[in-house]
C-alpha cells in the first residue's frame, strides 16, 4: 500500500512523554487515523441505514426460499 507524507501538530508535553516511553508516534498516528476513519464510516453507514432502512421485497423472499432447499 502506498503511503503519503503528512504533518500534524502534537502537544509538546505529549510528544516528550511519547519519546520517553519509546512510542512510535508515526505508527500511533496511523492507528489513530485508521480508527477514526472506521468510526466515521460506521457512523455514516448507520445514518444512511436510518434514512433508508432495508425493507422486505420480492427478491429477498425468493432468495430466502433458495436457502430452504
Amino acid at each position: 500500500m502506498a503511503s503519503v507524507r503528512t504533518t500534524f501538530s502534537l502537544d509538546e508535553e505529549l510528544a516528550e512523554r511519547a519519546r520517553e516511553l519509546g512510542i512510535n508516534v508515526s505508527a500511533a498516528a496511523r492507528e489513530g487515523v485508521a480508527a477514526a476513519v472506521r468510526a466515521a464510516l460506521a457512523r455514516s453507514d448507520r445514518e444512511a441505514y436510518r434514512k433508508h432502512p432495508e425493507r422486505p421485497d420480492e427478491f429477498w423472499r425468493q432468495a430466502e426460499a433458495w436457502g430452504e432447499r
